[in-house]
């Protein structure tokens, strides 16, 4: 196969997707390889898991640089020059990109939001999620573009919102759902099967089918509110 795409993972905490795409990219086949584990924050971690898997690990810390965003990224621009970076995938990374760095990387950084986008951009999107009454509620892999939370969407996973749901159980539903499209959506990057048409991802890969709906439609005639029919 061609060479593999030399992939970066920005993180800021845990880094449960980072995790998801270090196992994937385990694989030799995966098209894209983790070169690099990057945080903005030392104890992040996200880095042990990183450091036991044996990718190589890189702190540029944010607050050393205070306001001034753009030395901040030319400082983590220099460690993917070292690490020689394709592609960088934004995991949990809680910093807000110039447009110049955007614009650099244009077609070639992702990233995973918990909502289904447009829908809830932002943080909180579990809460607002079940505040808002929504019936479906998911995650969003995404080019990374100058808006917050914007850019042509590669892929989309939806659960349902359940009854009896809170924040903690709606969340960990999504999550799961994350940890399967993050790794589909970056190895599509990788191999070269995503084009952008009028601002809209095309992804050549196998087509959806069925439809999702919650909650599902009973067949046959509805009871009336007196339970007759």
């Amino acid at each position: 196969m061609s060479q593999r795409r030399r992939t970066a993972v920005l993180i800021s905490g845990r880094g449960s997707n980072m995790a998801a795409l270090l196992a994937a990219a385990a694989d030799p086949a995966y098209p894209a390889e983790i070169a690099l584990v990057l945080s903005n924050r030392a104890d992040a971690a996200g880095l042990d898991h990183a450091r036991v898997r044996g990718v190589p690990i890189a702190v540029v810390e944010s607050r050393r640089f205070g306001r001034d965003r753009v030395a901040f990224e030319a400082a983590m621009e220099a460690e993917f020059a070292v690490h020689g970076i394709e592609l960088i995938a934004l995991a949990g990374f809680m910093r807000v990109l110039t447009e110049g760095f955007v614009s650099r990387w244009s077609g070639r950084m992702v990233n995973i939001h918990p909502s289904l986008l447009p829908a809830f951009p932002g943080l909180d999107t579990h809460a607002r999620a079940l505040a808002a009454g929504v019936r479906l509620h998911g995650c969003t892999v995404h080019l990374v573009s100058p808006g917050v939370d914007e850019g042509p969407i590669l892929a989309q996973a939806a659960v349902p919102v359940l009854p009896e749901d809170t924040e903690a159980s709606l969340a960990a539903r999504v999550l799961a759902e994350e940890h399967r499209i993050y790794p589909a959506a970056l190895a599509w990057l990788a191999a070269g099967r995503v084009t952008l048409e009028g601002g809209i991802a095309r992804v050549m890969a196998a087509p959806a089918a069925g439809a999702l709906c919650n909650p599902l439609p009973v067949p046959g005639p509805l009871p009336t509110s007196n339970g007759k029919s």
